[in-house]
Order: structure tokens, then C-alpha cells, then sequence
């Protein structure tokens, strides 16, 4: 089983940043951080890399039943959406499969709260 899903877009890396900020929007999503990668480790390890952003995307209302189901479940919270330029110069989008997280808790009750958070990043990815 796949832990992701990606789609390969034919705009720009800051083009795609915007489209999947506002399509996540549409989905209940808001942006509680943004990790920009590429800047990160310039600044820590002089390096230069690639365009690659972490999007911590998080709806309110599953992230707080997920939290009464599971009290830890802060661990697995938020849901990394990354944004990046390949090593081809194509820009991509992917989305944490949080089914597939969600295998590492035993917790039959956090099944539902998955399922209908995958639905609504895969629709996410599916509509850019």
C-alpha cells in the first residue's frame, strides 16, 4: 500500500502552491504550517535544493474527533501536503494517504475519520 498520492501539474512550483492552498480550502482545509525546505537547509547547511515545500493541512472539526478517539493521535496530525520541482523540472503535488497512517494506530475507531479525510485529499489531488 501506497502512504501517498501525487499528480504531476504543468504550472509553476509558486502556481501550484496557491492551487492547492485554495483546493484544500475547498475540502475544510486550512494551512497551520509551511515548512519551505529549500530555504531551511540553505540556511542551516549552505546547500542548495530544490523547490519543496511541507504543507501541514489540517481540518478542525476530524482533527478534533480524531483526537477524541485517540488522544496521541496528535503525533500523526497534521496532514503533510508537499509541493515540489523534480529532478525533471516538473512541478508535483502529493498528499499524505492517512488510511495508510493510520495502520500504525491500533485504534478501530479512527477507521471512519481516515477514510473520509482520504476522500477529501484525494479529491484535493485529483482536482488540480
Amino acid at each position: 500500500m501506497s502512504y501517498y498520492f501525487s499528480k504531476t501539474l504543468d504550472v509553476t512550483f509558486d502556481e501550484a502552491i496557491e492551487k492547492v492552498t485554495e483546493e484544500l480550502k475547498g475540502e475544510g482545509f486550512g494551512i497551520l504550517t509551511e515548512i519551505d525546505v529549500r530555504a531551511t537547509l540553505k540556511k542551516k547547511l549552505d546547500v542548495d535544493y530544490k523547490p519543496y515545500k511541507i504543507l501541514g493541512a489540517c481540518n478542525p472539526p476530524f482533527a478534533y474527533k480524531s483526537l477524541q478517539a485517540e488522544e496521541q493521535i496528535g503525533l500523526m496530525l497534521p496532514c503533510n501536503v508537499i509541493v515540489y520541482v523534480n529532478d525533471n523540472g516538473e512541478t508535483i503535488v502529493a498528499a499524505v494517504d492517512p488510511v495508510a497512517s493510520m495502520q500504525a494506530v491500533e485504534n478501530e475507531n479512527l477507521g471512519e475519520v481516515a477514510e473520509t479525510i482520504q476522500g477529501k485529499l484525494k479529491k484535493v489531488i485529483d482536482s488540480l
